[in-house]
């Protein structure tokens, strides 16, 4: 696997609504602090999208079950980063590009980080490679704020009586992973918020809503 970084933190941010990623390891909570900012900023006011990858659209339903699935079985580390970015096209043109433009706060269970994280850094593919793949497929837009729930994989994983295809891979494989996702957030503090996914759920999502009241102005009320 290439140690090359990953690109610079540049990109293309929405000028209307406000787009919130979830990221980290499987079982660090990103789906109940998704659930639980929603509802809180529609309690605020605000118009609200709540999504996740992969398989938030009818496309990305298929191609989660193959990627997922352990009937897939072995697939080329290619092939996988491929789906895994079709996916996220698919995801970008049809649901988060058009909620952001109606002004939405849009939240997403994983996005981009998820594949730099393990597509990239998990498998045996040269990072920067993939992500060039990744930025490409998702027209380079990133989200405003990226909230990295760390938690060491023997904890997240422990969480699941069965597997998919991504959580049965081996630890070292996660831990990558999870290196990974740290990476990301060391090289772009300003779009990046990084909490210890031990801590109370409430506190999670008290740190989270203090670090996005800034970025609501470009969100719209209903």
């Amino acid at each position: 696997m290439s140690t090359r970084p990953v690109m610079a933190p540049v990109g293309v941010y929405a000028g209307t609504g406000v787009f919130v990623c979830f990221e980290g390891g499987d079982g660090s909570g990103k789906s109940t602090q998704s659930g639980l900012l929603g509802d809180w900023l529609e309690e605020q006011g605000y118009a609200v999208l709540c999504t996740f990858e992969p398989g938030a659209t009818e496309v990305g339903r298929k191609l989660r079950t193959i990627v997922l699935s352990p009937e897939t079985g072995e697939i080329s580390d290619r092939t996988e980063a491929l789906l895994y970015a079709a996916d996220k096209a698919e995801h970008v043109d049809t649901v988060v590009q058009p909620a952001l433009d109606r002004g939405e706060v849009v939240i997403t269970d994983r996005y981009v980080d998820s594949m730099l994280a393990y597509q990239g850094a998990g498998r045996a593919l040269d990072v920067a490679e993939v992500e060039q793949v990744a930025r490409w497929a998702t027209h380079d837009l990133r989200p405003h704020l990226t909230v990295v729930l760390d938690l060491e994989p023997e904890h997240g994983l422990g969480r699941f009586e069965e597997r998919d295809r991504i959580e049965g891979e081996s630890m070292a494989f996660h831990l990558r992973a999870r290196e990974g996702f740290l990476r990301l957030a060391a090289a772009d503090p300003d779009h990046y918020l990084v909490i210890d996914a031990r801590a109370d759920r409430g506190e999670i999502a008290g740190r989270v809503r203090e670090r996005l009241v800034p970025l609501l102005r470009q969100a719209v009320r209903r």
